[in-house]
């Protein structure tokens, strides 16, 4: 009797020692014989909470949407602690072209994957006209235009083409793939939903025609909708973009983008690549930055009516000079303010998180009496 604490004490010391060593942790099991054994399993994971975000920038956020006066979403993630300050975070907003982001991923997956070769030669034809901006689309000639998925993953995230980005979802699989290939990545709270001619189509209370990709029949198309046709469409739109997105979660994908946990390295650095050289939004976060910042972003701009535009965004990675990194994501369902209020809204929330930079960089003279 007095030997099986001693044994058991023993016994409990090395299963310790062994989860340790191996991930398993040790559980008393009593025997038919009144003996305690150990039998062993893994450990829990636990997963830690990330850090609460600092509160001058979260008071700053605050502020400026309060000041601002018209529904917004905000996300700052820092990718080195983790935490994420923000505005209505896990609100749903419409993205626009900041669904681009989510196509090239898929076709970058699909090339990782050996499913897909960004040198290969399409032929592009006047079905794979979109609508709005999409510059490729002038090249089409009476025998097509050939170019290369490569070369259409650059004109899709540099310049936002919208042709572009159809044909690479098409490439894919449709938006079904693309939505496949979010969940498989383990991405969640964004989607794409819909080719862009599809869901432009949709805000603007039609249904897609081929002859809509020509010239200005779109605008003329849409035009002769009557006023409640137009309203009643943005309206459910707008209470269910079929392009949704939650601020927190792009700040979540950019964040995992940039650590590699998304694509092979090769494909990491061809993204981050391009959304260093978009061209669109140098007004919006990239307006606010301080010298020695750097961005990748993009942008998303949807259709105006009546006063207003909808989906007026801007997402990206923020780099200070000594190299720390904050994913941000600004997001407007619907604002009827000027454009410079706009893009001072966006600088200033640049300029929030450049001030908490420079804040954490300052040096604790406080010391413990």
């Amino acid at each position: 009797m007095r030997r099986r604490p001693r044994a058991l004490a023993a016994g409990l010391a090395l299963a310790v020692a062994a989860a340790g060593a191996g991930g398993f942790v040790a559980r008393q099991h009593a025997g038919a014989d009144g003996d305690v054994r150990l039998t062993s399993g893994p450990l829990p994971v636990v997963v830690p909470d990330p850090p609460a975000p600092p509160k001058a920038l979260q008071d700053e956020l605050s502020a400026l949407a309060l000041a601002y006066g018209e529904e917004v979403g905000i996300a700052v993630t820092d990718l080195d602690q983790g935490w994420t300050a923000g505005v209505d975070p896990d609100g749903v907003y419409p993205q626009q072209s900041v669904s681009k982001l989510w196509v090239a991923i898929a076709v970058l997956k699909a090339a990782d994957e050996g499913r897909l070769e960004l040198d290969r030669t399409v032929l592009l034809t006047d079905a794979d006209r979109s609508v709005f901006f999409q510059p490729v689309a002038y090249n089409i000639g009476p025998q097509g235009y050939a170019t290369t998925i490569e070369a259409l993953l650059r004109r899709a995230i540099v310049q936002s083409d919208n042709a572009a980005n159809d044909r690479l979802m098409r490439e894919v699989g449709g938006p079904e793939a693309v939505a496949e290939a979010l969940d498989g990545l383990g991405l969640k709270g964004v989607t794409v939903g819909a080719y862009e001619r599809d869901l432009q189509a949709k805000v603007a209370g039609l249904v897609w025609r081929p002859e809509y990709g020509v010239g200005w029949n779109f605008q003329a198309a849409r035009e002769q909708l009557s006023r409640a046709e137009r309203e009643r469409a943005l309206e459910a739109y707008l209470a269910e973009p079929m392009d949704g997105a939650q601020p927190a979660a792009i700040a979540r994908a950019l964040a995992a983008l940039k650590k590699g946990e998304l694509l092979s390295p090769a494909s990491t650095d061809r993204l981050l690549t391009l959304m260093e050289e978009v061209r669109t939004g140098p007004r919006r976060l990239k307006g606010g930055l301080p010298p020695g910042w750097s961005i990748g972003h993009k942008t998303g701009t949807g259709q105006d009516y009546r006063g207003a535009s909808v989906g007026i965004n801007d997402v990206g990675l923020l780099t200070a000079p000594d190299g720390r990194i904050y994913a941000v994501a600004v997001m407007m369902r619907r604002t009827w303010k000027p454009v410079p209020q706009r893009l001072a809204f966006m600088q200033a929330v640049s300029r929030a998180v450049a001030a908490e930079w420079a804040r954490a960089r300052e040096p604790d003279f406080t010391t413990a009496d």
